[in-house]
């Protein structure tokens, strides 16, 4: 255990440490909330995509029925979520999602990003750079967000790349600033 060590700074250490013991200090049944929240969001995810593809290879029966089970299990996390009290008020969740973005653009994905290219696998490459650069953005709309809460500036919706992610304000660019898709890949969210 002493040389696994040696790989992480003493900041990391204590991240890791701090970890451990908030997840010894929660309870069996917070530790299999928390588990099950993970899970049921996965399943969300997958199953949106399994629709996906359903329905371009024309089996529209299939897709409603992964829609579904996707919107279902959507109802399972955020039951889970709320058992753990894991939403709180606006200020506090923007906060959060702040920290949870800034984590993954600093520490999770740029470590990730090297051992793809270490290994030669270009798919992870791209799929990694591009959730990356794109957790940046998101991190800077929540802080735009944040700041503005009692005063928020008018937005009437965003946009989103489908191909990278990339996320931006009251109309799409002509071409994505992350992955060069062009306008047509953006889709409106109100």
């Amino acid at each position: 255990m002493l040389f696994i060590w040696g790989f992480y700074s003493v900041g990391e250490i204590v991240k890791i440490l701090n970890c451990i013991e908030r997840r010894r200090l929660m309870s069996q049944t917070e530790q299999n909330l928390l588990e099950a929240f993970a899970g049921e969001s996965q399943a969300n995810r997958k199953y949106l995509a399994f629709a996906k593809k359903a329905d371009q290879e024309g089996y529209p029966k299939a897709g409603k029925l992964f829609r579904a089970a996707a919107e279902a299990e959507t109802v399972h996390a955020h039951a889970h979520l709320r058992a753990l009290k894991g939403v709180k008020t606006t200020g506090e969740n923007l906060k959060e999602a702040i920290a949870g973005e800034t984590h993954e653009f600093k520490n999770m994905y740029p470590p990730m990003i090297e051992t793809a290219k270490s290994e030669g696998n270009k798919a992870a490459e791209r799929s990694f750079t591009y959730a990356n650069a794109v957790e940046k953005v998101h991190a800077d709309l929540y802080q735009k967000a944040l700041d503005n809460l009692d005063n928020p500036e008018e937005v009437e919706c965003y946009y989103v790349c489908a191909v990278c992610g990339y996320t931006c304000e009251n109309e799409p660019p002509d071409t994505c600033p992350v992955c060069k898709a062009n306008v047509k890949a953006f889709s409106k969210v109100e």
